[in-house]
């Protein structure tokens, strides 16, 4: 298999890594700049290059290029630790969403200000008792004339407390089986009866929300696609979720911090450090052939359902493996040296390595992600 790019996509990575260079100096990269990142006057900018819905289709300020184009841009932007979370989940998720399954107004009204930078999406799916198993969840959209009534709660949203719209799922016939009576909506976050609460995770940062709806009240105009179908139409896009690069670089920042540092101070010299990197850089490499491999089948048309976990699964596990590697080669530098910059490194470790759980949780549980290969993959069947 030929692993190059085109020399296109080269020019594309080169332009990239040009803009960051200016826009996202060194002392502004932060790791896990698609969770914690958030800048609207970024996103605008990179909007106002075009670089934000760039497979879509030109009439909605997409540039139509390829799958591949993509993976190259956020592997860029994640590398350089780039603020992206602020239009992030609408690029990523919301837009394709749209794009196959919305009506043509809600296209019009909403996919140009995605491209754009000037929106902000939350995701309504998790609940207190429908995670993993989100075909469970109990939010309620009842028809009242021209409009649904949404009752019920959400949990884990992030950015909800800075959110324009929400993508939010909710059941709409409560006597259907389970994954056949949910449908998809959008819904505006200053709605009346829609309160939001913040939830500080353990590094004490402030992403997460819970999300309650009491009775707000949204058009029919704002359902997605159709009617109790929301399940069939989320499995296609939960595949744009797991599988993006983000599932693999968001500590990247620090694992490239901390090679250089241990290069620059001779740590490389110990056999078993090397040996640590050396492993991590060998899986990092294989983590990205693994999203790059989706990109090329969604650009081929393919729809990469199990590959998509498969990519998710490995990737979210070495960035919880980069965690403890950097964490347990720091700690006794930064202790014998307070303040200096292995201590920093160290403080950043430890900010990852706390928050580092939930990468094999978010976006899809990797118990649920190895079932999806088993059944989809292998073809094996439960009992």
């Amino acid at each position: 298999m030929d692993f190059a790019l085109t020399p296109e996509q080269e020019a594309f990575r080169a332009e990239i890594r040009q803009f960051l260079a200016t826009e996202v100096p060194e002392d502004k990269r932060t790791e896990d700049g698609w969770i914690v990142g958030f800048s609207r006057e970024f996103s605008r900018k990179l909007g106002a290059r075009g670089l934000i819905g760039v497979t879509w289709p030109k009439k909605y300020g997409g540039q139509e290029r390829s799958y591949l184009d993509r993976v190259i841009l956020t592997e860029e932007l994640l590398r350089a630790g780039a603020p992206v979370a602020a239009h992030w989940l609408g690029d990523r998720q919301v837009g394709p969403a749209l794009l196959a399954y919305g009506s043509e107004e809600q296209k019009a009204e909403i996919l140009p200000r995605v491209t754009s930078g000037e929106i902000v999406f939350c995701l309504g799916m998790s609940e207190p008792g429908a995670g993993s198993d989100l075909a469970s969840l109990r939010t309620k959209a009842e028809e009242d004339g021209d409009d649904f009534l949404l009752t019920g709660q959400k949990i884990w949203t992030s950015f909800a407390h800075v959110a324009d719209y929400a993508y939010l799922v909710a059941r709409t016939d409560a006597n259907a089986p389970k994954h056949k009576g949910i449908s998809e909506f959008l819904v505006d976050m200053k709605t009346p009866g829609v309160t939001v609460r913040p939830l500080i995770d353990i590094t004490g940062e402030h992403h997460f929300n819970e999300v309650f709806f009491d009775g707000a009240r949204i058009g029919k105009k704002w359902l997605i696609g159709e009617k109790n179908r929301g399940w069939y139409q989320i499995a296609s896009q939960l595949d744009y979720e797991r599988s993006g690069i983000e599932r693999l670089l968001s500590n990247y920042p620090l694992f490239r911090d901390t090679v250089k540092y241990a290069k620059e101070q001779g740590l490389t010299k110990d056999p078993v450090i090397r040996n640590q990197l050396a492993q991590m850089r060998i899986e990092l490499d294989i983590g990205r052939s693994l999203v790059y491999k989706v990109a090329w089948s969604l650009t081929k048309g393919f729809v990469p359902n199990y590959e998509a976990a498969m990519a998710k699964c490995f990737c979210t596990e070495v960035e919880q493996r980069i965690a403890q590697t950097v964490s347990s080669i720091l700690g006794d530098y930064a202790v014998l040296m307070p303040g200096s910059p292995a201590a920093r490194l160290a403080g950043r470790a430890a900010h990852e390595y706390l928050y580092a759980p939930a990468y094999t949780i978010q976006g899809g549980t990797s118990n649920v992600l190895r079932n999806i290969m088993a059944i989809r993959g292998l073809g094996l069947q439960a009992g």
